[in-house]
């Protein structure tokens, strides 16, 4: 295929791992890597564990080494984005006005914050999570310690940079609408281990309420609750879930609807325009349903597929979810499915008081999600559980002299 060009929308991790996966199966035509950040491809947990934490150095979350493009002719166009599609023409157009045809299209334009519009918000010393710009300066923010720092939001942005401000020497407290951290990712019974951890580490952890303002002469100062509490702050670190940038493909007359809508081989309702990532709201075969994923793994593993199905390979994307966090000493990877509503019995195995135990949640007896928490090498065995959709025995769930392959 030397005459086609494909175009890869953002060079993301998972527009990254798609222009990896390209060249390995043997594409040779063509191939552009564009994204509008300066930083060249890299992968987004640093930025809130061990490089906010000052523990990575900002190289080790590269996808690729700074060679890798050139010597795999990938032209990696950096600072730059592709402004329009003309699907009619299997064009697109740069912000630089450059028009570059395409044979096949992938859109892995990831998610951007939700931001809070509420009195104050554009106060300096307000801070959002998504680039390599953003943890660089909220770490020097964090760093030296003796900060009153206020998180808005207890999901996995909000604890994982509620860990590292304290971790650093700082005062944090944190704003939650929900009755627990986590309320719409695990369901209260997990939040509640989540809230008990961060307390224990000496966070003021505020439910039931969020943030109704922010007072400051030019510079933030305090944060006003929608209890009306006045809670001081030197830094303010907003976590309240992120947005997928879905602009390209509405403008394009794409099927959208919360993401890029895409099949099980990640194909958009345009046959010659994929999509992978946070971005795309994919069908997942397994789930039976569409799902969109916000998380690492389903950018590692979304974009290789992607490049295959562009391929023309035969491809069915029905990864289970996986997630992982690290919070003081309490490491844990998430499989599976948990909100509310999507669960109706948790059975636990191991320690929970002593944060060494395993979370299953069923739905009809049937294992739905499973998360480890400072227990290791399970993962698979977790996966194997939700994918046999068989229904359990829970009294041989919850016995850890049971080996877990022996229940899948």
């Amino acid at each position: 295929m030397p005459e086609e060009t494909f175009v890869i929308a953002g060079a993301s991790l998972a527009g990254a791992k798609a222009a990896e996966t390209l060249r390995e199966e043997g594409f040779t035509g063509r191939l552009l890597l564009i994204g509008d950040e300066i930083e060249r491809p890299y992968e987004r947990p640093p930025l809130s564990k061990g490089f906010l934490l000052d523990k990575e150095p900002r190289e080790k979350a590269h996808v690729h080494e700074a060679d890798w493009y050139e010597k795999h002719d990938v032209e990696l166009r950096a600072g730059v984005s592709v402004a329009s599609i003309d699907r009619d023409a299997h064009q697109v157009r740069l912000s630089t006005k450059e028009p570059i045809g395409y044979a096949k299209l992938l859109l892995a334009t990831g998610a951007s914050p939700r931001r809070l519009e509420v009195p104050g918000s554009k106060l300096q010393g307000i801070h959002y999570l998504r680039t390599m710009g953003d943890s660089a300066a909220l770490k020097q923010a964090l760093m030296h310690g003796g900060r009153r720092v206020v998180v808005a939001g207890a999901g996995w942005i909000g604890l994982e940079t509620a860990a590292a401000a304290r971790t650093h020497g700082n005062d944090v407290t944190i704003i939650e609408p929900e009755p627990t951290p986590l309320h719409a990712a695990l369901g209260p019974e997990l939040g509640g281990v989540f809230a008990d951890l961060h307390r224990e580490h000496g966070v003021d952890l505020r439910l039931d309420q969020g943030v109704a303002g922010f007072w400051g002469a030019g510079q933030v100062s305090a944060v006003v609750t929608s209890g009306g509490a006045e809670v001081p702050a030197d830094v303010v670190i907003v976590g309240i879930g992120a947005r997928p940038n879905t602009r390209l493909a509405e403008e394009a007359g794409l099927d959208v609807s919360d993401g890029i809508l895409v099949d099980a081989s990640l194909r958009t309702s345009d046959p010659d325009i994929y999509a992978a990532g946070d971005v795309a709201n994919a069908y997942n075969p397994l789930l039976g349903r569409r799902i969109r994923v916000e998380h690492w793994a389903n950018a590692l593993n979304g974009g290789p597929a992607a490049a295959r199905a562009m391929l023309g390979q035969d491809v069915s994307y029905d990864r289970v979810p996986y997630f992982f966090s690290d919070q003081y000493d309490l490491g844990m990877e998430m499989s599976g499915v948990a909100s509310p509503g999507e669960y109706d019995e948790v059975v636990y195995r191991g320690d929970v008081p002593g944060r060494e135990f395993i979370a299953f949640w069923l739905s009809g007896g049937r294992v739905v999600a499973g998360m480890n928490v400072n227990v290791w090498d399970v993962t698979g065995d977790v996966q194997a559980l939700i994918r046999s959709g068989r229904p359990v025995d829970t009294a041989r769930l919850a016995d850890p002299g049971v080996p877990l392959a022996d229940l899948a």
